[in-house]
């Protein structure tokens, strides 16, 4: 029931010239049901206007992934007519939905979209919650309307404002995306269930929510306030590596990918409800080439300001960011090519993850994960060699770490920056990192893409440089052809 992705043209086109609608107005509920087997229902509402330059007979969504959350299959009604929910052609992933008379130009048409999200069975990895507390990270937790298809379409970008509403037990905190000072509260007369509508703005296309019956304290750490929410009362003073590791994280992804908006000043520390649900990069493989054998994660972003943690074996370490931080820092959450995002650029959230690693555990682990990257990568390959998956994967995540020391931190950061506010709002491709990059450094950096990328396995000095010379050692260039 989502927004999220948003089309090629922007959507204030004064006229159209392909195939597309607008979303006028949307609204979220998310309402928390807290039986002994809890569920979390999910509606989303919005108000359509075709917008294109054709009549539409039909609307594609994507669903939420099931093997990340388990969820009753969507129930569907345009207007009053219930549609069914047909697989797309093209993506699995996606649903089709068809229309029982064509939709218009310029007529306007209300969607109602709902789920209900249940706890996962015990053979299962998807997220889970308690009947005491629930989250629901920013990214990919309800269906999102995907832009039409076709030259010049238009679709599925969120209005500029709409509203997210929250119904949760009267005693749960809640914290969640949107404008939290311009939000409202109502209690029921019992006071058992409070209703919060919070307003969004576009910055909010992955909305989240974390709410549950919390003991809350806050500590200062460096020029950050983080507030602390455990399940039971904690020493704050115990939760003080985490709190400054949280920041020192947060502060190399502002450095990397961009600051923070300016209304963002304040991070939070949360207790899983349930732990055996509660990390999707478990179920990475990306996580997988990164980490170290058997390593067991203790924490990971739900949003942008926002680190879920396991307090189960003490401290948490925090460093480790969730597909999360795609959709804020990286913006993907405008981007409608994300999901189908082909090397390297699939591996850019990893590579986030990476940093904010770096940023924690220090300098040296950089060096470490990419010799544990070589290693995935075949020495001596044939050209034109078929790659395997995670040959492909650990080169893609390689490849940034080249682009590092081809270029330096400073242009490296400046180039990224660029292209992810340059293309916000739009698709980015590898086409648009490479123009950033040659915009910052005027050189060729095409053809040092073509080097990495257009061959199999990775440069032979590149490999030489990691396997056999000490990483405070390196000379940061790479020879091409």
């Amino acid at each position: 029931m989502l927004l999220a992705s948003a089309a090629y043209c922007a959507a204030g086109c004064a006229a159209s010239l392909g195939p597309g609608y607008t979303i006028v107005k949307q609204q979220i509920t998310v309402q928390f049901v807290p039986a002994p087997q809890p569920v979390i229902r999910i509606e989303g509402v919005y108000q359509l206007k075709n917008t294109g330059n054709q009549p539409l007979t039909s609307l594609e969504l994507r669903l939420p992934g099931r093997r990340r959350f388990h969820f009753s299959d969507p129930n569907a009604q345009w207007d009053k007519t219930t549609l069914t929910l047909a697989a797309a052609p093209d993506n699995p992933r996606n649903v089709l939905l068809t229309f029982p008379q064509r939709w218009r130009v310029s007529s306007q048409h209300t969607l109602r979209l709902s789920a209900e999200y249940q706890r996962p069975g015990s053979d299962e990895t998807a997220l889970s919650f308690t009947p005491d507390a629930f989250f629901l990270p920013a990214q990919g937790w309800s269906p999102e309307l995907l832009p039409e298809r076709g030259m010049l379409a238009t679709g599925g970008v969120p209005p500029k404002s709409w509203i997210l509403v929250v119904r949760v037990p009267g005693n749960f905190l809640v914290h969640s995306s949107g404008q939290a000072n311009k939000q409202l509260a109502k209690n029921s007369p019992n006071a058992a269930e409070r209703t919060i509508r919070i307003p969004q703005t576009f910055k909010d296309a992955y909305p989240f929510v974390i709410a549950g019956r919390y003991v809350a304290t806050t500590l200062a750490a460096g020029n950050e306030s983080v507030n602390l929410w455990t399940r039971r009362p904690q020493n704050p003073e115990a939760l003080r590596q985490p709190s400054e590791a949280l920041v020192r994280t947060i502060q190399a992804y502002d450095s990397t990918f961009g600051a923070r908006p300016k209304d963002s000043h304040r991070l939070w520390i949360v207790e899983c409800p349930d732990v055996a649900g509660c990390f999707a990069s478990t179920t990475s493989n990306f996580f997988r080439l990164i980490s170290e054998e058997n390593e067991k994660t203790s924490a990971e972003m739900a949003s942008q300001d926002t680190a879920m943690v396991d307090l189960s074996g003490g401290a948490p370490q925090i460093a480790a960011a969730a597909p999360p931080l795609a959709a804020s820092w990286l913006g993907y959450g405008q981007n409608p090519g994300f999901f189908e995002q082909t090397p390297p650029l699939s591996a850019l959230p990893a590579f986030a993850a990476s940093r904010g690693r770096e940023a924690v555990e220090g300098p040296q682990v950089r060096a470490q994960i990419v010799r544990r990257l070589l290693r995935a990568i075949p020495t001596n390959p044939q050209p034109r060699q078929l790659e395997a998956d995670d040959a492909l994967r650990a080169k893609s995540l390689l490849f940034f770490y080249a682009l590092q020391d081809r270029y330096g931190q400073q242009v490296f950061s400046a180039a990224l920056s660029h292209m992810l506010d340059a293309r916000r709002g739009g698709g980015f491709d590898l086409d648009d990192l490479i123009a950033a990059f040659e915009q910052e450094t005027h050189q060729n950096v095409a053809q040092f893409v073509r080097l990495w990328m257009k061959n199999p396995g990775v440069p032979e000095d590149f490999r030489a440089r990691y396997e056999n010379t000490a990483a405070s050692a390196l000379t940061l260039k790479e020879t091409l052809p």
